[in-house]
């Protein structure tokens, strides 16, 4: 699923291979060495237009200054402060009020350092605008947390974006590409995770569901994703896939739960933990040339939620039925 080759077009919505991240290494060094704060969005956008030239270098630089020097804003999240309201008369005035608020948001979170995922997503909005490339908003609902394993999506909870590159949407979401909330502290992290830059659609899918289906740019409903397990940002940015299981939601009745992973890392190790038990286990691989494979042996204990580590870091979380 994760390298599904076969994608289904959308309106003009194109579907984008994806990306080779090591190309845009020069980017990313140059853009590293920038100032922490601007004062305003007009000062950065002009600073990326001089030293880059390309849609694609630019859309990458904002993506980069970004998620680099913006912090979560737990408070906030926690308070729900991301809503809006407002009336409008006809399309252009909910298209020029909607600039306004995005303005708003991009001017306070560059200032401030910190936001929330609108605000995220405003600001590089706005510094789209302000280098000349063609930016949406997409609000949806996103796969972040155990308790939606097995759930459809219903009221939207985050916000990303789409950038036109060449004729073709890049989809972005800069927010969860600046880092994530530790498990262990509660604080956010900062971890920058260049897979959600110009991520494949069926990638992208796997924690991201669109209010407008359009943008999924991938033949799937919101059935299928419910039924996908949790998948975290290491696997996300991995060059391997799980192959099965496919479904987030497994019967313990079974006893065994077999695992398949393809060009699973020659050197790295694989645990797994129950929250029921919360003791860790590792998990003896046996290879078939590109094919790893491991089993999970399920006992009387073993509820809730079965999550695999690679290398330390969480990749998948499963949920588990009595």
């Amino acid at each position: 699923m994760k390298k599904s080759s076969s994608l289904k077009f959308i309106l003009l919505l194109l579907p984008i291979a994806q990306s080779v991240f090591a190309q845009y290494s020069k980017v990313d060094a140059l853009v590293k060495n920038y100032p922490k704060s601007f004062s305003n969005p007009e000062q950065l956008a002009a600073k990326i237009n001089r030293d880059f030239s390309s849609d694609d270098a630019k859309a990458r630089a904002i993506f980069t200054w970004i998620a680099t020097n913006t912090t979560y804003d737990l408070r906030a999240a926690k308070a729900g402060s991301g809503t809006i309201a407002y009336s409008f008369t006809d399309e252009a005035d909910r298209l020029r009020k909607e600039q306004q608020f995005r303005e708003k948001y991009a001017q306070k979170t560059l200032r401030s350092g910190k936001g929330i995922c609108q605000d995220y997503s405003a600001l590089f909005h706005t510094l789209c605008d302000l280098t000349g490339l063609q930016c949406i908003d997409i609000v949806g609902t996103s796969k972040s947390h155990p308790a939606h394993i097995g759930k459809l999506p219903k009221q939207n909870d985050h916000e990303w974006n789409a950038v036109k590159i060449e004729g073709r949407w890049k989809l972005i979401d800069v927010t969860w590409a600046s880092g994530s909330v530790s498990t262990q502290t509660g604080k956010f992290v900062h971890e920058f995770n260049d897979a959600y830059y110009g991520t494949a659609p069926e990638v992208f899918f796997l924690n991201h569901f669109p209010d407008d289906e359009r943008f999924l740019m991938i033949d799937k409903n919101d059935s299928d994703f419910a039924e996908l397990p949790l998948y975290y940002g290491p696997y996300i940015k991995s060059d391997y896939e799980i192959a099965m299981p496919e479904k987030g939601v497994l019967s313990a009745k079974s006893g065994v739960i077999a695992f398949k992973i393809i060009d699973f890392p020659e050197h790295s190790k694989i645990a797994y933990v129950f929250t029921s038990e919360g003791k860790v286990y590792d998990a003896p691989l046996r290879k078939n040339g590109k094919l790893s494979e491991f089993e999970v042996t399920l006992n009387s204990r073993s509820r809730g939620f079965l999550t695999i580590y690679v290398d330390r870091s969480a990749i998948a979380t499963y949920k588990i039925e009595r």
